[in-house]
């Protein structure tokens, strides 16, 4: 195995571990992961990776088509001096809480450091069953695995925060999925991705133990959290959350920002979906839009209610930004301070939107008065069900021939 990055065991080192080691489906309490094997495949094969992360973490063209990689990436063998482990937290699904939901398809292969000092956490999606899997079997499909591969490297080609994609491969087996959910499941090929980010811990891990009134778990893992990703070192417990917690919500609303401005729909942006890097995770039922309809949604599952409809996403973003400031109250117990900081990131949100319609437009800046026009604009975009994607960039288009045509 290469050398170009060291392992960072500090996550499975500060955080206790679920004292039972067998792989079977429970309830985990007072723990933070739990240590899982992945599944055995008879025949993984390299399908894709992206040169600009397998350059970022030091491998070679050559190492990445070698057996090793395809081994290790598929998670046949591990990384040396690492250990593979599951994640435990809970979240809000569809506005109702849902106790604990864990990584039930995903496992971490590790955190490394690379040369250049970034870090990253790797991990597999798609490599088998976990304590938190439920009725799941914790595999993947080749089509939701090659979308979720192909979303998060060109999400970040659209200077969208998220995750980014390594490698995807063939796990060489079958897999049963409804895939019209119509009753008629059939087998499908297996795959497994590698995906990265700097961490995958959401608003879901806080939650589970406010939740659970597992008090001191709480308290130790917001701590583990400021000493790895805050911006400040100094100060005590509460101010140093409360700023943390500031960054975060900036951060989270200004990639939904960015989501409206490329017309992304995440399609189901429970709180075990909401990275606390700021990151779109977990791709799912996502789509683009193309009409514009602020009312759709990609996922089938939210036909009705249209909760995580376009449209929705910043009062979501916001909702679930609530219920992580609801858990960490548990520790700091200020929720004024909390909610002003809750009200000000809304305000940078809409001065941030605003801002990003204007450069869409080709309008240097946002002006009092200006509502008027995007009201209208969204007003017209709407009846006209016009393709939104082409209507900007006919709208260049168009200001260029009127402005060469008036010059005639």
């Amino acid at each position: 195995m290469t050398n170009k990055f060291k392992i960072n065991t500090s996550f499975t080192d500060k955080l206790t571990a679920d004292p039972i080691e067998d792989n079977y489906t429970r309830q985990v309490h007072n723990a933070f992961y739990s240590w899982v094997t992945p599944e055995r495949f008879d025949s993984p094969k390299l399908l894709a990776h992206s040169r600009e992360m397998s350059q970022e973490l030091g491998l070679s063209e050559d190492y990445c088509k070698s057996s090793e990689f395809v081994q290790i990436f598929s998670g046949q063998q591990e990384i040396p001096g690492s250990r593979s482990y599951a994640m435990n937290y809970g979240g809000h699904q569809f506005g109702n809480w849902a106790g604990q939901l864990g990584d039930g398809r995903a496992i971490i292969l590790g955190d490394v450091t690379t040369a250049s000092g970034n870090q990253w956490c790797l991990q597999l999606k798609g490599a088998g069953p976990t304590p938190y899997s439920r009725q799941g079997d914790g595999l993947a499909v080749l089509r939701s695995s090659v979308r979720e591969f192909l979303c998060s490297e060109a999400m970040h080609h659209l200077g969208v925060p998220t995750t980014r994609a390594l490698s995807l491969i063939s796990s060489g087996d079958e897999v049963m999925r409804d895939m019209f959910y119509d009753g008629n499941p059939a087998y499908e090929s297996g795959a497994i991705v590698c995906r990265m980010a700097p961490s995958f811990i959401r608003f879901g891990n806080f939650q589970l133990f406010y939740y659970r009134r597992e008090n001191d778990a709480l308290k130790q893992l917001l701590e583990y959290v400021l000493e790895q990703y805050s911006s400040e070192s100094i100060g005590d417990l509460k101010s140093r959350t409360l700023l943390w917690f500031e960054e975060l919500c900036n951060k989270t609303m200004l990639m939904i920002v960015d989501w409206m401005r490329v017309g992304f729909v995440h399609g189901v942006m429970n709180t075990d979906n909401m990275s606390i890097q700021g990151l779109t995770i977990d791709y799912g039922p996502y789509g683009w839009l193309e009409d514009y309809n602020p009312g759709w949604t990609p996922n089938t599952t939210d036909s009705g209610r249209r909760r995580y409809c376009f449209g929705e996403q910043p009062q979501i973003a916001q909702w679930n930004l609530c219920r992580l400031g609801e858990a960490l109250n548990g520790v700091v117990d200020d929720i004024e301070a909390l909610q002003n900081i809750l009200k000000r990131s809304a305000d940078k949100f809409s001065q941030a939107w605003q801002n990003m319609m204007m450069s869409k437009l080709g309008l240097d800046q946002f002006k009092p008065g200006d509502e008027k026009l995007l009201q209208q604009l969204n007003e017209v975009l709407q009846s006209s069900e016009i393709d939104m994607t082409l209507f900007y960039r006919r709208l260049a288009t168009w200001t260029n021939l009127f402005n060469e045509s008036s010059l005639l």
